[in-house]
């Protein structure tokens, strides 16, 4: 058995020098005869880009751009949509981010749920080592300052709210509820084994406590100074973090001392108003229908 041979077959060199010559190509039609290429077909010399870029299958054109001096990627990607929307494109043309700016939309988009996802972790684990669903929440409260205090600093520096930024405030999620978390772990300790009143407990607490909630709160601020003042390669990577970590750290401090106790005793005060409550409904007669 002989095996087969590719054979590919081509015009003589003397057809192809001009383009007319494709003229003088014959197919053979529907009814057998030969048709010249040129009945139904026509020649034009225009001007064509040497590649064609594909995604995905699809013709693809890709505009690059720079930042301008003290511009910020979001205010850039805003201006980028803004003028896609006046050109008015047709539905048949698609544009997208692709990179830096790409990655940028996608965390922005994500931020929400990550977020979301970390305060419920924290609330769960509160919940289980206190054995209570309120006072998590009292260490939770310390939150909201150390994330206005994040992008306060930032804003005040010049400073965009980048991913790294983001990495920032999340970092303060353990480290300023640390400061709730040496309180009101001591007030409980205290209200369940000396049984001492809500207010005298947090009292002591906040006056033992305050030592190592300052100490603790100075490393980490301390910590991140290298971050935010840091020059070289690299160092607009690590600035925001840096400014994130010390604004809530600071702004957070200054708050947290005095709203968390206020905040402990309201919880508290709620938590004895609903036993009281549940004791009362549970403690109710209830009436018994006899049936005949």
């Amino acid at each position: 058995m002989q095996s087969p041979h590719r054979v590919v077959l081509e015009v003589a060199p003397d057809f192809h020098k001009n383009p007319q010559d494709l003229n003088q190509l014959f197919v053979q039609s529907s009814g057998g005869g030969s048709v010249p290429l040129g009945a139904f077909t026509r020649l034009e010399s225009i001007n064509a880009p040497l590649t064609i870029n594909h995604q995905g299958q699809f013709p693809v054109v890709n505009v690059s751009f720079n930042l301008a001096p003290g511009a910020a990627l979001g205010e850039a990607v805003q201006a980028v949509e803004q003028t896609k929307q006046d050109l008015a494109m047709p539905a048949s043309i698609q544009a997208g981010f692709q990179g830096t700016a790409q990655a940028f939309r996608v965390s922005l988009a994500n931020e929400p749920f990550l977020i979301l996802a970390a305060l419920i972790t924290v609330y769960i684990v509160l919940g289980v080592l206190y054995e209570s669903y309120i006072h998590p929440v009292t260490i939770l409260s310390t939150l909201p300052s150390a994330g206005v205090g994040a992008l306060l600093a930032l804003i005040f520096c010049g400073t965009e709210f980048s991913v790294i930024a983001l990495i920032g405030i999340i970092l303060l999620i353990g480290i300023v509820k640390k400061n709730a978390i040496m309180m009101i772990d001591f007030a409980l300790d205290a209200e369940r084994s000396s049984g001492k009143a809500p207010l005298e407990a947090i009292y002591q607490a906040c006056l033992l406590r305050f030592r190592p909630i300052m100490m603790t709160t100075m490393a980490a601020l301390l910590g991140a100074v290298p971050l935010a003042v840091s020059h070289g390669t690299g160092a607009e990577l690590r600035r925001p973090l840096g400014i994130s970590i010390i604004g809530g750290l600071l702004l957070s401090q200054l708050l947290t001392l005095y709203t968390t106790p206020v905040i402990y005793l309201a919880f508290d005060r709620v938590a004895a108003r609903l036993v009281r409550r549940r004791a009362r409904h549970a403690s109710s007669p209830t009436v018994a229908d006899a049936g005949s």
